[in-house]
């Protein structure tokens, strides 16, 4: 990410009363480390609460929040920030493997 980008996402952190300092990057850290979790953890998550998110941080709020993130900073350095996150956008959006009764 050019320094401009990252320039301007201190900025925002600074200014904006709905972020903290680092609260963009531990945003893009959480959501990243969501959508590289087990299909079978991300199930679980999806029938009940993940009793994880109250202390670390609920993944799909760290993922609303870069998108209003993006809205509020200038085209190219959101484009920046999207390309980043749409790389782990397309995992969250790979289709599941069929269920196989016959493995495990």
């Amino acid at each position: 990410m050019s320094s401009r980008a990252l320039s301007e996402i201190f900025l925002l952190e600074r200014t904006r009363n709905y972020l903290q300092p680092g609260d963009v990057s531990a945003a893009v850290r959480l959501w990243k480390d969501y959508v590289h979790r087990p299909e079978r953890q991300l199930w679980q998550d999806y029938e009940g609460d993940n009793v994880d998110w109250y202390c670390c941080g609920n993944p799909l709020e760290a993922r609303a929040l870069l998108d209003t993130v993006m809205q509020a900073m200038s085209p190219r350095s959101a484009r920046e920030l999207r390309q980043i996150v749409s790389r782990f956008d397309a995992v969250w959006n790979q289709p599941s493997l069929p269920y196989d009764p016959g493995e495990g």
